[in-house]
Parts: C-alpha cells; structure tokens; sequence
C-alpha cells in the first residue's frame, strides 16, 4: 500500500469539502450535472456510459437525448432519437442501447440484478458482471460501439479499468450532497474508483498511485490507498481528485479535458432541441 503524506491527505479533505456539493458540482462540465435531475437509475447509467471524451462534449451530446425513449416502443425510441450519434457510436447504436434499456426496465430493477451476484463476496465486479450479462442477454444486436458502451463481462483478472461503470456506481450508492444514493443495499465502502485518465495522472502527482500502467490493477491499488484514508467512503474521493485535474489545479496545462480516452473516435454531434419532458439541469458555466 501507498503511504501519502498528511498533507495530501488534508489537502484532499479540504477538496472534498469544497467540492462534493451542488455548488462544486455545476463549477465546470460533468455528466453527472445531467442524469441527477432525473433521479432514475437507468438513466443515470446511459449519462455514464457516454461519459467518455471531453466533458463539455459529453454534456452537449447527453443533453440532445430525448429520455422519454426509455418509456416507448421501438418505433417511438428511432424516431426521438434520430439522427443521435455519438463519436464511437453510430445511430443504430444509440437507438440500440436504448430499446435494450427499455425492454430491461419492463423486467427487471437494475439494483435487484446487480445484488444477485454482489451479495456472495459484497464484490462490485460480480455484481457488474450480472448487470452486463443481462443486457447482452436482451438484445442479440452487436457492434463495436454498442460492445464499447457496455464492456465485457468481467474474468477473474480483468484488464479494463470499468471507469465508466464504476462511475454509475459512485452516483448510485454514494448518498451525499454530490451523488444521487438510489441503491441502498450496495456498501459505499465496496466501491471501486472510477479511474479515467486525469484522476490517473493525478493520483500519481499525488503519491496515491504507483502503478505506471492505467488498467484495473491500478484501480484496486488506488481504491486501497484511498481506503487507508476513509474505511466507510473511500469513492468521496474520487470527484475532488478528478476536479484537481480538469481544473489544472495539480498538473498543469498537460492535463487535457478528457473524461476517458476511446480506441479512436470519430466526431460529435451538434445538439438538437430536448423535448419538454427533460427536466432542465439547471444553469451552467463553461
């Protein structure tokens, strides 16, 4: 295990508290500033899935979706989503991802599957594990970019950091100012960090990680540092380290505004008009 100083340990205290509220939460562009309006965790999960790319991008593609999808048939779900892409994804994709979550919403409660493996070890990959089956389970289309949205099943070893999945978990069980806290049942102190490349970099500033390769071993290294710190809460760490870097707070002008970095990416979208039954995440600063 890492041994920090106490100084990077108060300093990340003190990030915490001025960070893990509304207020640190609408400073700079998130995903999370657009799926906590709605209070669902189906659609958390699609803004967490497409959190990939710079985080202004991000935001501008999650807010030309038309949520109310989730709620239609195929046909309603092609047409409110036409048009929609996104960098990896191609529209079929998107409209994809989406008929998959709607027909998952019909049968099942996201945190009941996810428990169903989770309960054995209180191991979040088992749960993640569960959670990815199903949906491949549900829809036999296949792609590069709807198999990049949902990942792989996770092996005993896996190689894939899961950021974007270990991002919806954060939101999802954390129940402070910051996250939303809908599953009750999952253990914040289970929780894995969400480690994209800023938070990565960071942490090795810091003297949180050692592991020069990002991958998953460096997630189960950080998660542990970040443990010696808070036993209970580990992951109310992780938005104050990832604003350290998105800010260049710690690490200078080469840290880019990247969320996550795609095999290689094709471009965005320029945004439609969101329907009316979107409820508006309120102002935002660039």
């Amino acid at each position: 295990m890492n041994n920090p100083s106490l100084h990077t340990r108060n300093m990340l205290e003190a990030e915490v508290a001025q960070k893990n509220n509304h207020t640190g939460l609408m400073a700079a562009a998130d995903p999370l500033r657009i799926a906590k309006p709605y209070r669902d965790d189906v659609i958390a999960l699609v803004c967490a899935l497409f959190a990939y790319g710079n985080a202004k991008a991000i935001e501008k593609f999650l807010l030309s979706l038309d949520f109310s999808a989730l709620d239609g048939d195929a046909e309603s779900i092609e047409e409110k989503l036409k048009g929609r892409y996104y960098r990896l994804q191609t529209n079929r994709d998107v409209t994809e991802i989406f008929k998959t979550f709607a027909a998952f919403k019909k049968q099942h409660r996201m945190e009941d599957v996810f428990l169903k493996a989770y309960r054995t070890r209180e191991s979040v990959l088992d749960g993640l594990g569960e959670l990815i089956r199903a949906f491949y389970d549900i829809n036999p289309y296949r792609s590069r970019g709807y198999e990049f949205l949902l990942g792989k099943i996770p092996s005993r070893n896996p190689s894939s950091a899961y950021k974007r999945w270990n991002l919806f978990l954060r939101w999802m069980v954390r129940d402070d100012a910051l996250d939303m806290g809908l599953w009750k049942r999952v253990k914040k102190s289970s929780l894995l960090i969400p480690l994209d490349t800023h938070t990565f970099n960071i942490s090795k500033e810091l003297g949180l990680l050692r592991r020069k390769t990002y991958d998953f071993k460096a997630v189960l290294e950080l998660t542990e540092t970040l443990r010696g710190f808070d036993a209970d809460d580990p992951m109310k760490y992780d938005f104050a380290i990832y604003r350290l870097g998105q800010s260049k707070k710690i690490g200078g002008s080469s840290m880019p505004d990247e969320r996550e970095q795609p095999m290689k990416a094709t471009h965005s979208i320029a945004p439609r008009r969101v329907s009316n039954t979107n409820p508006s995440p309120g102002k935002r600063k660039a």
